[in-house]
Parts: structure tokens; C-alpha cells; sequence
């Protein structure tokens, strides 16, 4: 029997950077777009043969903005990895999307290569908010992407939101959530802004601490207290709640049947490879990241097509699954795979099971951890139902100090 990947296919590019954004993306000119679809490919076809004794389960095309690749460059990755992988006939098939950079054409392209499930980039639905975290659109023209996508057919669409932005109160975030709502998204991500190093928002808002100073110039807004930002999380779930949708995981909501099964596979840790620059992986106990330096991805996958000698083999594979393009292949502990366990079940609203960490680890949960459950249990920041452990609505509030508590 097979055993379950999911695939994760990096689409290194954008229109524009956004301000808060420290993903691995930037802008590029429709040559270097086709040049890099044509190394993934070769990548694709330098590693399938280690993954014959997988089924596929899921895919996700993230980035960057993979919808600004043509149509017809999105189609050929999709035919070379189902030509390279054994993916299921019910796999859940996602693609990132943002407005201005889809269209009518595009669409049937999507719907023909097996896309399923669009994950489209709002964040906001006040413009000035967009406008102060750098987007590309206004909320119009995300309207325009979304009556273009659902005529095109797709039946299950996340919304990106993205709460905590400079200037935000509570009330134009309970906009914004309504708004999106009102439109009947099959899932909403609501996320918290998070100031990365490197990002022009961490360079203002550092520079304004230091000063003591929350304003960096009219268009540097403050940022929400602690305290709106506590309001802003609450109420997020008791909106949303309202309008049909249940909390699965700290920051993620779905109608009954929409979890995005994706991310719960890395909640769950599951196996995934990540195709693609910079694109990380876990596979068995191995895990490893492809090169973030396009120069070298280039040179790796970009020239000729691979003489066999250079492709991967599945004896190969078997021994250790990383590609040409890996670097700091690290193989996992027992103890770091219990950590991860626990940190990254506990995201999920419905925990951990007890019996999947006998199965996994061959000893009791309690055997490991009992110190810290019977605490948490106790401070009734975790409950127990039946066999799974999961954080009460006081243990999600301080979901970091609950996890780090398991790091051992």
C-alpha cells in the first residue's frame, strides 16, 4: 500500500512586494517566469522516481503569486506532476491567487489542469488599510477576481485576511470580517500581523520604537495595543460563528466539510515535499529545504535537460529523499518529532490524539508529558475528551506559552 505526500510547488513571484511581506518572493519579467517553470519541471522530473511509493493527497501552488504565471505555464506544471507523481482522483488541489492577476482565460486553464481550490489574497476590505500594507488592489477589484473565479465554477475558495494592521480598530476589522463573510467563502484565514525583520514595516516600526515615536509620517499609522488586538481575536470567532463558519485551528475557519486538508497535514505531520526555490519538505525522518538563491536553483535545474546519471533513483530515494537542489538535510529525533507533535497538534482545535502518539512513538503520552498536562488540566488551560488533549478558549489566548511548555 502506498503511503500519503502532500506536494507543495513554490511560485517564487509577485507584481509587487508587499511591506509586511519576508516570504520568499519578488517581481520578475514574464522570461524569467517561463525560464523558472521550465527548471521546475526539470526539477519534477529529477526527483519522481524516489516518490513512486507514494500517493499524492494533496497539492498546494503557494508563493509569491502563482496566479502571475500564464495560464499556459501553470498548465504544464500541473501536467508534468501528474505525469511524475501518483496523485489521488479526490486530491485536494489549491492555488494562491490575487487580485489584478486573474482572468477569464486563466480561470478555464485552472479548472482544466485539476485546480480545485482557490486561496485568494484579500486582507483587508478598507482601502486605506490595503493601501498602508502595500497591496496592488483596492477592495473593487478584489470583488471583480471574486465574481470571475466563482463564474468560472470553483466551489470552494479560502479568503485571506489579515488582522492587527496600523490604523485598525475594532470596528473596521469587524468590517472587513463581515464583509468577507457576507460572500460565502467555503473557508477564511484571519490572520494577526506579524513584523518581520527585513520587511519596510519592520524598518519603520523598529526606527519608531527606538524613538519612542508610534508615528513614522502621516502614512505611518500605530499600531493596534495589546488589548484591541486581544479583542480583535476574540470576536473574530464569535462573528464568524454567526455566519456559518467553525474554528478549526488558531487561525483558521471553515464551513462543515472545507478544512483545508493541506494545512492540516502539516499540523498533523505528515509527509510533504516542497518542489521549487526554497521550498521546505519533511519525508520520513528527514527534513530539508531546497536552495532560497535563484542563481543556484538556476544552475541546479535551469541548463539541459538531466543526463540520467544525475537523476534521483528510487534505491536512492529510499536511503534519503532530498533532491539535487537540498540544503541542511537534517534527520529528525525521536524527541524533536514528539516536540512538533505536540506544538503543532495543539494549533488544531480538536488537539492531539493520545493513540496516534502510542502508535507513533511506542510509549504513553503521559509517560512524556504527564507533568505538563496534569498542570494544564489542572489550570484548565487544556481539556481532555475522550482520547484527544486540546486547548480550552483560555489556553488558545496563550497558545505560545502553552506549547513552549512541551518543548523538552
Amino acid at each position: 500500500m502506498k503511503k500519503e505526500l502532500e506536494l507543495y510547488v513554490h511560485i517564487p513571484f509577485c507584481v509587487k512586494k508587499c511591506a509586511y511581506c519576508d516570504f520568499l518572493s519578488g517581481p520578475a519579467g514574464e522570461e524569467e517566469k517561463t525560464a523558472y517553470t521550465d527548471a521546475l519541471l526539470r526539477e519534477i522530473e529529477h526527483v519522481k522516481e524516489a516518490y513512486r511509493g507514494y500517493r499524492v493527497s494533496t497539492v498546494f501552488l503557494g508563493g509569491g503569486t502563482p496566479s502571475v504565471l500564464t495560464g499556459e505555464d501553470t498548465a504544464r506544471i500541473f501536467h508534468a506532476l501528474r505525469e511524475g507523481f501518483d496523485i489521488q482522483e479526490n486530491a485536494e488541489i489549491t492555488m494562491e491567487a490575487n487580485p489584478g492577476t486573474v482572468t477569464k482565460e486563466k480561470t478555464a486553464l485552472w479548472k482544466k489542469s485539476g485546480i480545485n481550490r482557490l486561496s485568494i489574497g484579500l486582507q483587508s476590505a478598507d482601502d486605506r488599510e490595503l493601501k498602508m500594507l502595500g497591496r496592488i488592489h483596492t477592495y473593487q477589484e478584489f470583488l471583480d477576481t471574486w465574481k470571475t473565479v466563482r463564474r468560472a465554477g470553483f466551489k470552494n475558495i479560502n479568503i485571506d485576511l489579515i488582522s492587527a494592521i496600523p490604523g485598525q480598530t475594532v470596528q473596521s476589522w469587524e468590517r472587513t470580517l463581515c464583509t468577507a463573510a457576507e460572500l460565502g467563502p467555503e473557508h477564511l484565514s484571519a490572520y494577526s500581523l506579524i513584523i518581520e525583520e527585513g520587511t519596510p514595516f519592520y524598518d519603520r516600526y523598529a526606527a519608531a520604537r527606538n524613538a519612542q515615536d508610534s508615528m513614522m509620517g502621516k502614512e505611518w499609522m500605530p499600531l493596534p495595543d495589546e488589548d484591541t488586538e486581544r479583542e480583535i481575536y476574540r470576536m473574530t470567532e464569535h462573528i464568524l460563528k454567526e455566519y456559518g463558519y467553525h474554528r478549526y485551528e488558531i487561525s483558521n475557519y471553515a464551513k462543515e466539510g472545507y478544512e483545508c486538508r493541506h494545512n492540516l497535514g502539516y499540523w498533523e505531520r505528515k509527509e510533504y515535499l516542497g518542489l521549487g526555490l526554497g521550498a521546505s519538505s519533511l519525508v520520513r525522518e528527514h527534513r530539508f529545504h531546497n536552495t532560497a538563491d535563484m542563481e543556484t536553483y538556476m544552475r541546479i535545474f535551469g541548463g539541459n535537460a538531466l543526463v540520467p546519471s544525475e537523476t534521483a533513483s528510487v534505491e536512492a530515494g529510499k536511503a534519503n529523499p532530498a533532491g539535487k537542489a537540498a540544503e541542511e538535510i537534517e534527520i529528525i529525533t525521536e524527541k524533536e518529532q514528539m516536540e512538533e507533535f505536540m506544538f503543532l497538534g495543539l494549533r488544531k482545535t480538536e488537539g492531539i490524539s493520545c493513540r496516534k502518539f502510542r502508535e507513533n512513538f511506542g510509549k504513553p503520552i503521559e509517560e512524556v508529558y504527564g507533568g505538563q498536562i496534569r498542570r494544564f488540566l489542572s489550570l484548565e488551560l487544556m481539556k481532555k475528551e475522550g482520547d484527544r488533549l486540546c486547548l480550552t478558549e483560555r489556553g488558545f489566548d496563550v497558545s505560545n506559552a502553552v506549547s513552549a511548555e512541551f518543548m523538552m
